[in-house]
């Protein structure tokens, strides 16, 4: 059970989201449907994430942090172990669609989840199917573009955005579901430098101001340094744990995850190795300015 959930519980807290020894394994099948291979995705994941939190999970291609991504919101179901959503069992298929509107999922690629030829219909499209009366709907829909700065494009086509509007667009109609969590798998994986810096802003503003709980799952260094807490997975597994200055600082651990540590991070290592008074757990350029000037 990893630190930060038993600190919690210590507290009486069970959180938001709350995954105990979670297990999770594919299976390969020849063309008669008999199993022919047997691949373990998860082992023995253990996370919690309290209301308002902005959690993220950090991993390589392979870590198994997708896999874990799509237990949250029921996609998947734990082979062993429990998730409790809320405090619903994601185990529980009754509870599957109360689960989805709880915690909302973002996927990588933000035209697998456009469906509608007008951005405006396509943020109204998940608050319609679950069944949010027409007059709020529309309420719902300036309020989510609003909260993402995608107002000016209600009327645009999402064929005729950039993939970090397309990405902001994906994130608003999760938004307009109102749910309490937002999962976002890899959101940023296929946008260039700019797309990728305005959708991580729009998830710490929706955090911050909006006090919608995220998790966040990635493996850029640099798109965790705001969070609340960071779990990094390797091999299926949760390997680390604790606040980003905490996590940066274990260079072997995330050496062994194949990840590295942010740039800036790097430089007050090394700064710190030539005598100069720098913190190694340097996470942006703002902190090592103010840490030379001084």
């Amino acid at each position: 059970m990893s630190g930060h959930l038993q600190c919690e519980n210590g507290k009486g807290l069970i959180g938001l989201i709350h995954a105990k020894n979670v297990g999770f394994e594919y299976f390969r099948r020849d063309s008669d449907g008999e199993v022919i291979e047997v691949i373990p995705a998860l082992k023995d994941v253990s996370m919690q994430v309290q209301p308002g939190d902005f959690v993220a999970v950090l991993g390589a291609n392979g870590s198994g942090k997708s896999t874990f991504a799509k237990h949250l919101c029921a996609l998947l179901t734990p082979g062993e172990g429990t998730i409790l959503v809320a405090g619903m069992d994601t185990a529980d298929a009754e509870k599957h669609l109360q689960i989805r509107q709880t915690a909302g999922m973002v996927f990588q690629n933000p035209d697998n989840q456009l469906v509608a030829g007008v951005v405006e219909e396509d943020v109204a499209f998940g608050p319609e199917n679950i069944g949010v009366e027409s007059r709020q709907i529309w309420q719902r829909v300036e309020e989510s573009l609003q909260s993402v700065g995608m107002s000016a494009y209600r009327y645009a086509s999402p064929m005729h955005l950039s993939g970090g509007q397309k990405q902001r667009v994906a994130i608003a109609g999760i938004v307009a579901m109102r749910p309490k969590c937002i999962v976002l798998d890899e959101p940023t994986a296929m946008l260039d430098p700019k797309g990728r810096e305005s959708v991580i802003k729009t998830i710490k503003e929706l955090n911050r101001k909006e006090k919608i709980t995220i998790v966040l799952i990635t493996h850029y260094m640099e798109e965790i340094v705001d969070a609340d807490y960071v779990y990094v997975m390797g091999d299926g597994q949760v390997v680390t744990e604790g606040t980003p200055k905490e996590v940066f600082v274990r260079e072997e651990a995330l050496r062994r995850c194949k990840l590295d540590v942010p740039e800036i991070t790097k430089i007050a290592t090394a700064l710190q190795a030539a005598g100069l008074p720098v913190d190694k757990a340097t996470l942006t350029e703002d902190e090592l300015m103010e840490q030379l000037l001084r």
